[in-house]
């Protein structure tokens, strides 16, 4: 298959800046999108790491697109504030332009949105508060950003949230001035930039709109099908609030009052943050690592707002971390497992393991319709998709059923047990916070140091667990510091495993599906994300979209790994 232009782009892997003499070198690929591609840099003086948006100028054929890069430049480095994305500064060289930016490891809330669909309240608010502080910073400095929506919306380390990409950004050089300019994304773009009467500070107060919405619904207000109809019905306000939703009087009301027709209408970004909808629910101070792929724990926000949990707690969840060490230990050799799917939870497609076995099923027979191994030449940076990776996934087990069950390692260190009884047991990185869910599913939620007697033989044995898959955390007496949200945090958890002669099959309550081969080589499904992480023997770590395999096609190995875990869901699903 011919590369694309944008493929033959050259990227030296030490870049240096003349003007300030600084060397980065490259490191990970983190995406592309336009005419730039972006990858962790690192200062070779100093340590420090940076994102690098990397744009080719074989690329910018056109004037104005210069044109727009460099009003993008001018504008992003003149911005400075803690909920926007930081401009670190940029230099070029006879291939590229390189824009240096804060690196934010947590992706952006797109990837949250796909993972979690609808948040707690609680958690919308935190995350709108910031874009809002950030915005009025924007519109202090008569900056209209133009393009507000969940994946411009980055996330650093805490979670706090980062205004970025500002291509479409313009500032008002004075009072009552209106862009005309036709731009914005389909499911955010406020009517008057359809309409072409021109248009200023109020469509971003439409498209935070559309991001509460989304946020609290879990989906678009005005997504279709269609290009056509979506703007038909933006052009009409015409949106829904499902009646099914459970959301407060006051986030309709907040919702109603951005998504006004008429942009006079719309309230200014200070009313928005005065609100009913923050004045009145608790915002969390920070939020916990977890909650990119799991709702935080109910029965904390239930004391803190005082009336009923804003959510069921069922089994489903995530967590996040980087390292990839892919341990098995099995204490009983040639061990294969009773297994089988329970009976549907919850109904709730978020949050129901038949619900994302089915998809994951669904996803894959497209995939190997495809013939897949068709092709070997995908293994570039081009054909992955970090975004995609997984955020949890185990990376050590050992098999101790023959007595009491089944122990795991999840990738941040927090470690967790399936009985025999079909109970469970996890504990945090933290080594303090655990979580027991019954035979039924029920969540609790205790403390090493305070546990129910009932529990005392189970607890010892997840402390045994953890000691023999973590000795060196323990031989250091090394934690993970705790911190005051960890209070709010749920943990993904194993949910069904089994062994078969040739791996380990392990389902997570987020929906995500391992596979341990036993010639060492992994893979990592999720239904959310649709894509696959393939760990080879050399524990190189690669995530691709479902989409990407049936275009371009995968390796023979990987192909082959598809089709034993559709066999093996196909057999659990009946």
């Amino acid at each position: 298959m011919a590369a694309r232009d944008d493929d033959k782009q050259s990227i030296p892997e030490l870049i240096y800046d003349v003007g300030t003499n600084v060397t980065y070198r490259k490191g990970r690929f983190f995406g592309k999108g336009g005419f730039a591609k972006c990858y962790e840099i690192t200062d070779t003086k100093t340590g420090n790491v940076y994102a690098g948006k990397i744009v080719s100028k074989k690329l910018m054929t056109k004037h104005n697109q210069k044109d727009k890069l460099t009003q993008e430049i001018a504008i992003h480095r003149s911005l400075n504030h803690k909920h926007v994305v930081g401009f670190h500064g940029f230099f070029e060289d006879n291939q590229n332009v390189y824009i240096v930016l804060e690196l934010c490891r947590r992706r952006s809330m797109m990837e949250l949105h796909k993972r979690r669909k609808a948040l707690t309240e609680a958690e919308v608010r935190y995350y709108v508060r910031q874009i809002l502080l950030g915005v009025i910073y924007l519109h202090q400095h008569r900056i209209i950003h133009r393009d507000l929506k969940l994946g411009n919306l980055f996330l650093n380390d805490d979670l706090d949230v980062k205004i970025g990409d500002f291509g479409l950004a313009a500032k008002i050089e004075y009072d009552g001035e209106r862009k005309r300019t036709l731009c914005g994304t389909p499911n955010y773009i406020a009517p008057e930039i359809l309409s072409k009467q021109g248009h200023s500070f109020e469509v971003d107060i439409w498209s935070i709109g559309c991001i509460l919405y989304t946020l609290l619904i879990g989906k678009p207000p005005f997504e279709t099908s269609s290009l056509k109809e979506t703007y038909s019905r933006i052009k009409r306000c015409e949106y829904k609030i499902p009646p099914l939703s459970q959301i407060s009087s006051s986030a309709i009301k907040l919702i109603r009052a951005t998504l006004q027709p008429d942009p006079k209408c719309r309230p200014k970004v200070e009313e928005l943050l005065n609100s009913e909808f923050f004045t009145s629910g608790y915002i969390p101070s920070q939020l916990p690592v977890s909650c990119l792929t799991v709702a935080p724990r109910t029965d904390k926000l239930e004391k803190v707002v005082g009336r009923k949990p804003l959510l069921e707690v069922n089994a489903i969840t995530k967590l996040s971390g980087y390292g990839m060490i892919f341990v098995g230990f099995s204490l009983e050799k040639n061990k294969i497992c009773n297994y089988k799917l329970p009976a549907k939870a919850s109904g709730n497609p978020a949050t129901d393991s038949h619900h994302h076995l089915v998809t994951l099923r669904d996803q894959l027979c497209s995939v190997l319709k495809s013939n897949p191994s068709r092709d070997t030449g995908v293994f570039g940076d081009e054909a992955t998709d970090p975004a995609a990776q997984p955020i949890v996934w185990i990376s050590k087990w050992v098999d101790y059923s023959d007595k009491y069950g089944f122990g795991y390692q999840l990738c941040d260190e927090g470690v967790g047990v399936v009985f025999n009884d079909s109970t469970k047991l996890v504990m945090l990185a933290n080594g303090k916070n655990v979580q027991y869910i019954s035979r039924a599913g029920k969540e609790f939620y205790y403390l090493m140091e305070d546990y129910p007697e009932t529990l005392d033989k189970k607890m010892k044995l997840l402390s045994y667990f953890r000691r023999y898959m973590s000795e060196h955390l323990v031989k250091a007496g090394a934690t993970v510091p705790v911190r005051e949200c960890d209070s709010l945090s749920r943990v993904p958890y194993l949910n069904q495993w089994f062994r078969t002669s040739s791996a380990v099959v392990m389902l997570l309550t987020n929906g995500t599906l391992q596979i341990n081969f036993m010639d060492h080589t992994k893979v990592i499904m999720c239904p959310h994300m649709a894509a696959v992480t393939y760990i080879d023997e050399s524990k190189s770590f690669r995530t691709f979209r479902f989409s990407s395999i049936e275009q371009n096609g995968c390796n023979k190995h990987l192909a082959s790994c598809l089709k034993y875990a559709l066999d093996k869901i196909s057999l659990i699903l009946g």
